[in-house]
């Protein structure tokens, strides 16, 4: 697609869209808009709403319009590395969203929205690299969810709806200043070690006996992650869960500078 550059960034046009997207072997309509610098979230994508997948990673898009819900058929949103600060109330109107991807914005906790909740299909959420350090209980109606992201954020403890969600299988938590309680009480900040990059979020009973007690024991250093993955494939559903902290991610940074 050609790139109209403006005072206010890239100009995508409705006709530059409609050529730009493209019919995936699975049938689903899917739009590339990454990497082209915008900073104004196209109004003329509103017109499109036989879309089934949006990319619009890594452009300089502060906001979002509430027009956006009325793009009810897109099942995939991709919207990380950009500037957004808040989210609006009308992206509950997406309800057929299976994937969001938020990482690598601006946002704070007071800038999602309640409406998230409304997204009972989400199967993936990316909220990590903002300025998060709490979520809505409500979410726990986010009952389809099986990937988790709030990595590098300022949550000092794992949302409590989370160990409601059945059907999650992965939280990655990392670099969050966490706090755990001490014998007298008080609380103080977790010491982060080199080995804790390779920890899943697990219930109990997908964990081998021995990894089981590595994970029960404070001191305990190392984690068998080949025998938790190999139990997380044979059991999927459960009903809690233990051990906050998950495999990082590599650096979302990185994305925005990528061709």
């Amino acid at each position: 697609m050609p790139k109209r550059k403006g005072a206010t960034g890239t100009k995508v046009t409705l006709k530059d869209a409609k050529k730009a997207l493209r019919m995936k072997p699975d049938g689903w309509r899917r739009l590339t808009l990454s990497n082209m610098g915008i900073t104004i979230f196209p109004q003329c994508l509103l017109k499109l709403t036989n879309m089934d997948e949006l990319d619009l990673s890594r452009n300089e898009i502060r906001k979002l319009p509430e027009g956006i819900g009325k793009l009810s058929s897109l099942r995939w949103l991709d919207l990380h590395s950009n500037k957004l600060e808040s989210v609006p109330e009308s992206i509950g109107q997406l309800v057929g969203l299976t994937y969001l991807n938020l990482c690598n914005n601006h946002l704070t906790s007071a800038g999602l929205p309640s409406t998230l909740a409304s997204l009972t299909k989400l199967k993936s959420l990316n909220l990590g690299l903002n300025k998060l350090d709490a979520l809505l209980p409500t979410m726990v109606s986010l009952e389809s969810l099986q990937e988790l992201d709030l990595f590098d954020n300022l949550f000092t403890s794992l949302p409590e709806f989370v160990k409601a969600l059945g059907n999650l299988t992965e939280v990655n938590i990392q670099r969050n200043p966490l706090l755990k309680l001490v014998e007298d009480g008080e609380e103080m900040e977790t010491e982060k070690s080199d080995e804790e990059d390779n920890v899943f979020l697990v219930h109990e009973s997908r964990l081998c006996s021995m990894c089981f007690k590595i994970c029960k024991d404070p001191g305990g250093k190392h984690l068998n992650v080949d025998c938790v993955r190999e139990k997380l494939v044979e059991k999927r559903s459960y009903s809690g869960l233990i051990t906050p902290n998950s495999v990082a991610a590599v650096n979302q940074d990185v994305w925005r500078v990528r061709s």
